[in-house]
């Protein structure tokens, strides 16, 4: 019975291994999610192969899964909202994955949203980062806990509500991304603290993107949909969450005019929307060949009428690429070109 039992378990194990390999999975980024579930479900309907399985893990979680070996159980395409770092390309090498194609496939805005029941909010830089940062100047030269309890407080211009904000964990990219594009953004226009970049840059950077902790940001998990939910449903508060969402979701919520720019469409395809950052697919090259169809789903994510202009992850709310950047990544896809970072 026990022999029995062990044989049935182990031809299990190796159906659900042959079972995988037969099926592109797919982890990371929840802001790249959408777009890459939708590549997949035209690609499983368009051709012979098995529609990929997409998971939204975050870029860090998604970027860790990829890394971690070349086989069966581990993803062969991880996609993020940021760009792989060298530290990561580092682990992926020890752990045997050495070959990794980048393909970027668009551009993104992160948004300030709230429920469009309330009034539209008009931030600068610098309102965001004394909103949120845990530490913030105190007027003589240092910093000080952050006191702000509402938004008026930060800048009287600004609603007397307080200061909740619901957005991405540490694992995000979009945590990564608006960490460095809001938070600094806002961190450096005080002067002592941009000349603090050349003199310490640890703690420059741990003062700019250190988010504070006492419940006026609430980490929200990797679900921008329920963050949209719960915006929806209290009309006192702003989520973090790419531009994609906030188009899909304009019946509920409206997104914070930044520096002077609302975040529309063609303010963030042409640069001047300021918390805008490139979105990116990264293909594990060990694995094409062995999983079937991992090629030919990276033709048709980087095929014009996915990624263009008028393709219909535009129709979604990517960002399109210029035609040359466009141009080298579809030829950096077609070839698998390995990464070199700069």
């Amino acid at each position: 019975m026990t022999k029995t039992l062990t044989a049935i378990a182990v031809l299990a194990l190796t159906t659900g291994a042959a079972a995988a390999q037969e099926r592109i999975s797919i982890v990371g980024s929840s802001t790249v999610f959408p777009f890459s579930t939708t590549v997949a479900e035209h690609f499983g309907k368009a051709t012979e192969f098995a529609t990929p399985v997409v998971e939204s893990t975050g870029s860090g979680g998604g970027l860790r899964l990829f890394c971690a070996g070349v086989g069966a159980d581990t993803p062969d395409i991880t996609n993020a909202s940021r760009r792989i770092k060298a530290s990561e390309v580092a682990g992926c090498a020890e752990n045997g994955v050495t070959d990794i194609t980048e393909v970027k496939i668009g551009y993104d805005g992160i948004v300030l949203a709230n429920s469009v029941e309330a009034a539209q909010f008009d931030l600068s830089l610098r309102d965001i980062f004394l909103a949120l940062a845990a530490n913030v100047p105190d007027g003589n030269g240092g910093t000080m806990p952050n006191p702000y309890t509402t938004w008026a407080e930060v800048n009287p211009a600004l609603p007397a509500t307080k200061i909740e904000v619901m957005g991405p964990p540490p694992t995000s990219g979009t945590r990564d991304a608006f960490a460095e594009l809001a938070m600094e953004g806002g961190c450096k226009t005080f002067d002592w603290i941009s000349e603090l970049k050349g003199e310490d840059k640890s703690a420059y950077k741990e003062l700019c993107h250190t988010l504070r902790e006492d419940g006026a940001y609430v980490e929200a998990g990797e679900n921008d949909n329920l963050i949209v939910q719960k915006l929806a449903a209290n009309p006192d508060a702003l989520g973090i969450f790419g531009y994609s969402f906030l188009e899909q979701n304009a019946d509920l919520v409206q997104g914070s005019i930044v520096n002077g720019v609302a975040p529309e469409f063609e303010a963030i395809a042409a640069g001047d929307y300021p918390v805008s950052r490139s979105l990116y697919v990264y293909v594990k090259n060990a694995h094409v060949g062995e999983v079937p169809g991992i090629a030919e789903f990276v033709a048709e994510f980087t095929n014009e009428e996915t990624w263009g202009e008028f393709g219909y992850l535009a129709e979604k709310g990517l960002i399109p690429m210029g035609e040359a950047e466009m141009a080298q990544f579809a030829e950096d896809a077609a070839n698998l070109t390995p990464l070199l970072l700069d």
